[in-house]
């Protein structure tokens, strides 16, 4: 498939997902979320990619948030028409049941920082910037950022940035829980591939069970979600995942996980 905004780059167990407008600080005009949603529908479908990271093309942005000019034009039905598509791909990332690693360098801004939050996990340079500066604008974060945010953050530290606008630096994204890590940007990339095969080497059914389990279980009454953590241990242990695994501990050998395809 030819991506014109984006670029995937595939390499077994891994996939790196890059947007690709670095003139527009990789901005996410309507033809780069359908390059995303079609990029990730392949990677979900891929037995071979395991753990996907994405990145901002360049060293000024990972995303610096919606085209302003796409926005301006719209009417309050092209605007409920605009928030849905983009909630649509966000969760549609988050719910993969592969792990995504957000790799965020310069600016995280509005959707970007929506984008960034869909992830499952996210490191950032210690020149990341991130923010929601929607309201300067005249209107809300539409790509999940008021529901993300406080989850992510808690209702206070959420309200604060998604009420002013302010963008924050890395440190305060990681005081706050809004990112994991913090690290010099020359070392951003071999630090999320590290991570991404750290996370690679353990069972692909296993971690996308965790995703689920964990995704589904933060909407439930904490009795219905431990039941259903419950049921999705047992159905593991009826897996060749787990059989390999645990043969593989006590034989003190590296395990060799069942590959879906074959």
């Amino acid at each position: 498939m030819d991506f014109h905004h984006i670029r995937l780059d595939s390499k077994p167990p891994l996939a790196w997902v890059t947007l690709d407008r670095p003139k527009a600080l990789n901005a996410l005009n309507a033809a780069t979320l359908g390059e995303l949603d079609m990029a990730f529908q392949q990677l979900a479908a891929d037995p071979a990619i395991r753990v996907i990271v994405l990145a901002g093309a360049g060293d000024r942005a990972f995303a610096a948030g919606a085209d302003i000019r796409e926005l301006a034009a719209l009417s309050a039905e092209e605007g409920r028409a605009f928030s849905l598509r983009g909630q649509s791909v966000f969760r549609n990332i988050e719910t993969l049941p592969k792990p995504v690693i957000a790799c965020i360098q310069g600016f995280a801004l509005g959707g970007g920082c929506e984008l960034a939050m869909a992830c499952t996990l996210r490191i950032a340079a210690e020149d990341a910037r991130l923010g929601q500066p929607e309201v300067k604008l005249g209107i809300i974060a539409g790509y999940g950022g008021t529901q993300r945010l406080p989850r992510l953050v808690g209702r206070g530290a959420a309200l604060k940035m998604l009420l002013s606008g302010a963008i924050i630096d890395a440190r305060e994204a990681l005081r706050i829980g809004l990112v994991d890590e913090v690290l010099p940007a020359a070392d951003l990339v071999t630090r999320a591939e590290s991570l991404a095969l750290e996370i690679a080497r353990n069972a692909p059914l296993a971690v996308a069970e965790t995703l689920r389990a964990v995704d589904e279980g933060l909407s439930l009454p904490l009795e219905l979600a431990l039941l259903r953590e419950a049921a999705r241990f047992g159905e593991l242990c009826a897996t060749p995942d787990k059989a390999e695994g645990t043969a593989a501990f006590l034989e003190k050998r590296p395990p060799h996980w069942y590959a879906p395809d074959h």
